[in-house]
């Protein structure tokens, strides 16, 4: 799994998926958190380039306990 996107890779997802890339890009470092069902939408919708652990690095464990390793 691909823990980063580039610049562009990021601006092409974000205008796939309707968001802006900056929302997208605060998500992925920490400084805001995606909903979780629009995180698992992002995840399903990109095929897992984009990940739910990705847009919510500081909460996932705690939402989806089930993905810890």
């Amino acid at each position: 799994m691909k823990k980063t996107l580039t610049p562009e890779e990021r601006r092409v997802w974000a205008e796939r998926l309707g968001l802006s890339e900056p929302y997208l890009y605060q998500c992925m470092t920490g400084f805001r958190e995606m909903e979780p069902a629009k995180a698992v939408e992002v995840e399903v919708a990109t095929n897992g380039v984009i990940t739910r652990q990705m847009l919510r690095p500081k909460s996932w464990q705690r939402i989806w306990p089930e993905l810890v390793k």
